[in-house]
């Protein structure tokens, strides 16, 4: 299985090379043969992601990465580094880590250049005693501690255990008399191989053995034994700090020192620095200065800068829990994992890395066809070779092997025809080139098919090495590929994007809705008999007469498909322009019955090594083995179906901050928030290195929520105003290949209430709203009350009312009637008497008339006339017939419209004051003078009489309705009314209206406007 480096959202900065997957039966090719051609990604320290030189790495077990460089601690969890300060650090006399070792119960032991933490959980504890530079620590099957410091003062002891109670060191008188101890592993037996300055000493507290290596004497101590690996067969491999005769990579085996020298490698030669042994025995070696050294059996491969390295000075290994492995650089961080893409490019052989066509062979070949030249990897092989000499530098088109194994070539602008070592070209009949071939087939009868470009474009049939027949443009449509119909003829794809199929001479051609120029990249015949189109708007596909396109609304990543195949799986490949997509045949089929539907797919990206591209000419091919071929000029890629491997462990997920309105709160328990929180975030991870940038989360807050939402790559989830209460927080993600963690995380937090917010407001609220209603109830009592009141008082009003009505009209015109009778009776003159009686029945008439009326609508007109000082004219000459009194009425101002109901009522009063003013108060001068000005109307009736006397002037008399009536009429209307009288001088009424109420609209005043509506209400409610 080859590796490739995790492709990360963070700055890439190396290039992307492959390696050959392993494979299955006689023409298995070697799986660990050149780790240069791995895909490389580097952190490096300058761009900012990591703030020092890492110098030890490991993960823990809630599956975070941890990185110890220079200058602190940092977590890693794919995408974001959190560094992470100790909070006592000021015991420290530095924070630089040099060595990290994650405790099976969760927690991170941190050696220290002086001095040694213990980080579990939140808890930092610091080992003050510890003030050399912790170099290697390492857990026993007891789960005990163990760790070697250099740098130490004289008499103190290198090798030291964490106890229950504190630190236990062990030095000379125990055995370990190095002061220098760089290196220290465990075996399966138990035994501690520690590394010093010059010697190698096996350690256990009943025992221990020594191994000087004789080579270190007159080395300096610092470039002594550096790291140690050991090997399951029981041996230990061995890194000295210094190359040299005897020294350099080593192997200790069986009490032996034997150093590693093959024709690949001189183990004498390196400066090592770190050592790892991986989960599939591979030894992984790091240096100075020479980059990484990988030791499979007896194959070395090497890995360096010029690779995409981040550095040539390897400081430390560490393989995670899903298989990626990191490498802690003197100028970044890198990390290897298996991918399931392998590129061939000129590292493999290859004449040039632009591969525009291949081929798979029957016998197991694969042909390459570039720009400069063919090349052909034979099974068995792991590199390339030229083909033909003679095709060195030139175009190779199209590639095509017919059924008698001949091998058909397009080269530049024509084509040959290699058989059994013989290469022919096939000519045109005229004796030139056919010209630049794209497509060639081969159909049932044997013929061989080619579409040449020309111009024209032009199909022929070649057999037996010529040209049969030639269907240039437009006799036959412009093809890019052809493919054999395996009952008869062939199907071309146009360049117009659609299909067409040629048969027994006749042409069908099959269009597609589409963009205009979409061309037919490739085509395919599916085991069914169905036919593929690969299209840069989808794939098009045509089957007993039915047509169809597979597009993003049907699961595609993107619609441009560049490159089609099908496995021996019955499994449709599709290279597309975003990815390789595997569809299932079972789920094509679904889809020829129903062409809507959405499609179930296994998408592989750039994490998987995927490169997309368009190839020029042969786009794909399957080999004998299974393995399918994809060019897309800039590299060739391969997959092999039968070994796609998949990553199967969940990923940790965890719940990292929550940030109240821009404060961040812990998440550890049950947290409070504090009351009217408006904004939320959450932030949180799943810990997949393989392919961090495919992890998908969904998330649920329930108590707001009830269905799980989709953040796809987000790692954050946002709420805005939540209401107070309890919630919990749960998400869930899966890796890059849809496996789930379905138990997730979660996160339960509280909301305060405000002091509105809370049941005892809620129930106080409660009170006073019942209380409110209980007073709204009262006061629509108290309202109908005075409602019922209102109407029992304006029933009496308008009782009251009659009794002015029959006051003022039938007792008044009684009284005037009665009072001309008395005259014309005491006439002398027998005609003016007669007369006198006429004109009093005609009156009476009047009388009985207006009785009606009022008896009617209880109120009438009380005149025709409009203007009062005419009406009370009008009335008062009729009183002063028969009379002795002089009557006159005095006019000032220019008259102008009245309200009716004003005019009607001040009229009654000014009728009444006549009245009283002609049959009671023995005048002999009565005056009745109206007003018009701006502010308001006024009337005044003045008589020389005997006057009122003060009783009658202050209660009314008995029985009487005149005066009580008059003020009452002037309260409905809002004027104003004062009766002045005194005994035998005389009485004076003066009537005063503001204008806003007494003129029309259009002619009052500009009074305030409440005096009118109060006027209305009063009027409304009459």
């Amino acid at each position: 299985m080859k590796r490739m480096v995790l492709p990360m959202i963070l700055r890439c900065a190396g290039l992307c090379i492959a390696m050959i997957l392993q494979s299955h039966g006689s023409h298995a090719l070697d799986p660990n043969r050149l780790i240069s051609q791995y895909a490389h990604t580097a952190w490096r320290t300058q761009d900012g992601f990591l703030r020092g030189v890492p110098e030890a790495i490991a993960q823990t077990t809630d599956g975070y990465i941890w990185i110890g460089t220079q200058t602190g601690l940092v977590r890693f969890d794919g995408v974001r580094y959190v560094a992470l300060t100790p909070p006592n650090q000021s015991q420290l006399s530095s924070l630089k880590v040099v060595s990290l070792l994650a405790d099976r119960d969760g927690s991170l032991w941190v050696g220290l250049e002086s001095g040694l933490v213990h980080l579990k959980g939140q808890d930092w504890n610091t080992y003050t005693e510890i003030h050399g530079r912790v170099n290697s620590i390492v857990q026993d099957s007891k789960g005990s501690i163990w760790f070697v410091q250099t740098r130490i003062l004289d008499g103190s002891k290198p090798l030291c255990q964490v106890t229950g109670t504190g630190i236990q060191c062990f030095g000379n008188a125990d055995g370990v008399a190095s002061r220098e101890c760089s290196a220290l592993i465990l075996d399966e037996k138990g035994n501690l191989w520690i590394g010093a300055d010059i010697e190698l000493l096996r350690w256990k507290p009943s025992s221990y053995s020594l191994y000087p290596l004789k080579q270190l004497k007159g080395y300096r101590e610092q470039d002594g034994i550096s790291s140690l690996a050991a090997a399951r067969d029981g041996s230990l491999w061995v890194g000295v700090g210094e190359s040299g005769a005897g020294i350099g990579l080593l192997r200790f085996t069986q009490g032996a020192w034997k150093p590693f020298v093959t024709p690949e490698l001189n183990g004498n030669t390196l400066n090592v620095q770190a050592l790892y042994l991986d989960r599939e025995n591979n030894l992984w070696v790091g240096t100075a200065k020479h980059g990484i050294y990988r030791i499979c059996n007896s194959q070395v491969d090497h890995f360096g800068s010029s690779e995409g390295l981040s550095s040539d000075d390897i400081y430390n290994f560490y393989e995670d829990r899903e298989g990626n492995l990191w490498v802690a650089t003197s100028r970044g961080l890198d990390n290897f994992r298996d991918t399931r893409l392998v590129d061939f490019s000129t590292r493999e052989g290859l004449s040039t890395d632009e591969v525009n066509s291949v081929l798979a062979a029957r016998d197991g070949s694969i042909w390459i066809g570039s720009s400069e030249g063919l090349d052909v990897l034979h099974p068995g092989h792991l590199s390339a070779t030229p083909a033909m000499s003679t095709l060195a530098r030139k175009q190779i088109t199209s590639l095509f092997e017919d059924q008698a194994g001949a091998l058909w070539i397009g080269v530049m602008n024509s084509l040959l025809m290699h058989n059994k070592g013989k290469v022919q070209e096939v000519r045109r009949p005229d004796g030139t080139s056919l010209g630049l071939v794209t497509g060639i087939t081969e159909d049932k009868e044997g013929n061989i098919w080619v579409e040449v470009i020309g111009p024209p474009r032009t199909l022929m049939r070649i057999r037996d090495l010529k040209v049969q027949e030639m269907f240039p443009v437009p006799q036959m449509p412009a093809a890019r590929k052809l493919a054999a119909d395996p009952q008869e003829g062939i199907w071309l794809g146009l360049l117009s994007g659609d299909l067409a199929r040629y048969r027994h001479g006749k042409l069908d051609i099959f269009p597609y809705h589409h963009n205009p120029n979409s061309r037919v990249d490739q085509i395919l015949i599916s085991p069914d008999g169905s036919v593929l189109g690969a299209t840069a708007f989808g794939l098009i596909a045509w089957r007993n007469g039915k047509k169809q396109i597979l597009t993003i609304q049907n699961g595609l990543p993107c619609n441009a498909v560049n490159a089609i195949l099908w496995d021996h799986h019955n499994a449709l490949w599709l290279y597309t322009q975003c990815g390789l997509v595997q569809i299932q045949g079972e789920e094509l089929e679904r889809w020829w019955q129903r062409p809507d539907m959405t499609l179930h797919m296994r998408i592989f990206d750039i994490s998987d090594g995927v490169q997309p591209g368009d190839a020029l000419f042969n786009s794909s091919a399957q080999s004998t083995d299974g393995r399918l071929w994809f060019p897309n000029s800039v590299v060739l890629q391969m997959i092999d179906p039968d070994r796609l491997g998949g990553n199967n462990l969940p990923p940790p997920v965890h719940v990292e901050e929550m940030i109240a309105d821009g404060r961040s709160y812990p998440v550890q328990g049950d947290f409070r928030l504090p009351p009217l929180t408006r904004d939320l975030e959450i932030r949180y991870t799943a810990l997949s290195y393989v392919s961090p940038g495919n992890v998908q989360f969904r998330y649920r807050l329930d108590g707001y929520e009830r269905d799980w939402q989709n953040a796809g790559t987000r790692r954050q989830a946002f709420y805005s105003n939540l209401s107070p209460g309890k919630y919990r927080f749960r998400v869930i993600a899966c890796n890059n290949d849809g496996i789930w963690n379905e138990a997730g995380a979660a996160m339960a937090f509280t909301i305060a209430p405000a002091f509105y917010q809370t049941i005892w407001f809620n129930v106080f609220s409660a009170i006073a709203f019942l209380v409110l209603i209980w007073l709204l109830h009262t006061l629509r009592l108290r309202q109908a009350t005075a409602q019922t009141q209102a109407r029992l008082g304006e029933r009496l009003d308008e009782r009251g009312r009659i009794a002015r009505e029959l006051h003022d009209t039938l007792v008044q015109s009684v009284d005037g009637l009665m009072l001309r009778v008395q005259t014309a009776l005491s006439e002398s003159d027998a005609d003016r008497s007669r007369l006198m009686i006429e004109k009093a029945l005609d009156s009476a008439d009047e009388v009985m008339l207006e009785g009606r009326q009022r008896v009617h609508a209880l109120r009438a007109e009380a005149t025709t006339i409009y203007e009062l000082s005419e009406a009370l004219a009008s009335y008062g000459k009729d009183l002063a017939e028969g009379h002795n009194a002089t009557f006159s009425v005095a006019l000032a101002g220019s008259p102008k419209p009245l309200d009716a109901f004003v005019r009607d009522e001040a009229y009654r009063i000014g009728r009444e004051g006549l009245g009283n003013a002609f049959q009671h108060a023995d005048a002999t001068k009565i005056e009745v003078e109206v007003t018009y000005d701006r502010a308001m109307v006024r009337m005044r009736v003045r008589d020389n009489g005997k006057g009122i006397d003060p009783q009658s002037l202050n209660g009314g008399r008995a029985g009487h309705w005149g005066l009580r009536g008059m003020r009452e009429r002037a309260n409905v209307v809002g004027g104003k009314l004062v009766i002045w009288s005194r005994p035998d001088v005389g009485t004076e009424i003066d009537l005063e209206i503001p204008a806003e109420v007494a003129y029309e609209k259009g002619f009052r005043g500009f009074g305030p406007h409440w005096v009118k509506r109060l006027i209305g209400d009063r009027r409304v409610m009459r």
